[in-house]
């Protein structure tokens, strides 16, 4: 399978400039390495009726195209049963029957990163699971056999992270974005990953389950967030930062685009001449403040 990149959105609404912004980067990562560049829609939970259909237009205005058709999570659970059951015949899960708020009250185990699931439910006897059956249904961690990972990223670097006994499924039966996210990379054939560096400090759990399911580790590319004029990650309470919004802004879609583009030093005009002048090791390491455009942004 020829190798690719892909942008994978959750259709909770509709996209903001710091969204477009991430989907133009993924796009010219996969298309300057002549990558096929796929569409994944990641629909699991939070789904808004007509979201997905707004932001599959709205990606194909700023001249974000991709290969062959859209992917969607929803479809897909038997892949995700399939490796789940995998890592049980191998040993490594376990039921998990911890709310949020037993998590955070518990101790944490002996020199566990901060953050770590404490284990609470890693060692139970048959009869205290089957007792904690009969009051909740459980969730499946995985049983981690190594505290950390290390992973190399295009603009990190080498990067070094927590890998504890993450929620492989939750109580209520759905795959958990960390399972979901590595099997559906290695169903598509991505081996390249662009997506926002909020996302870093949970990369290493997912390259370390790759290993386990016997997955290559793609190569990854963090990049940096769009904020607000307070320094806060851009959301569409700052005003007029959707497509919709700043048409009703009188802001064009062409503007948008080529404010996206300046902000990555990159010409204007299409995605195809920024392409002729993309390259990784050129592009800003430091988030970018939208500026607000028709009187009415942050």
């Amino acid at each position: 399978m020829t190798a690719a990149g892909r942008f994978a959105p959750s259709p909770s609404g509709e996209l903001h400039v710091g969204n477009l912004r991430t989907a133009i980067l993924a796009w010219l990562f996969a298309r300057s390495t002549g990558r096929r560049f796929l569409m994944r829609v990641e629909d699991l939970d939070r789904a808004r009726a007509g979201a997905e259909a707004e932001q599959l237009r709205d990606l194909a205005a700023i001249g974000v195209d991709w290969d062959g058709g859209v992917v969607r999570q929803t479809e897909r659970e038997h892949l995700y049963t399939e490796a789940i059951e995998r890592l049980t015949a191998a040993g490594l899960t376990y039921e998990c029957f911890c709310t949020r708020s037993e998590i955070q009250e518990a101790p944490s185990a002996p020199h566990a990163p901060q953050g770590a699931y404490p284990g609470t439910c890693r060692d139970l006897s048959e009869t205290d699971r089957a007792a904690k059956r009969a009051v909740r249904p459980a969730a499946v961690r995985l049983r981690a056999e190594v505290a950390e990972a290390t992973l190399q990223d295009v603009l990190h670097g080498s990067f070094t992270g927590v890998v504890d006994d993450f929620v492989l499924r939750r109580n209520d039966g759905v795959a958990a974005y960390n399972l979901a996210v590595v099997v559906d990379d290695a169903a598509q054939g991505i081996d390249q990953v662009v997506r926002g560096d909020d996302l870093l400090p949970s990369t290493p759990r997912q390259a370390y389950l790759a290993t386990l399911l016997d997955i290559p580790v793609p190569e990854y590319a963090h990049v940096p967030l769009v904020l607000n004029a307070d320094g806060a990650r851009l959301a569409k309470r700052d005003g007029a930062v959707t497509l919709a919004d700043l048409a009703a802004a009188g802001v064009s879609v062409e503007e948008v685009r080529d404010a996206l583009l300046g902000s990555l030093g990159l010409p204007a005009g299409s995605l195809e001449s920024a392409l002729a002048a993309f390259a990784p090791a050129a592009l800003p390491r430091e988030p970018w403040v939208w500026p607000g455009l028709g009187g009415r942004g942050a």
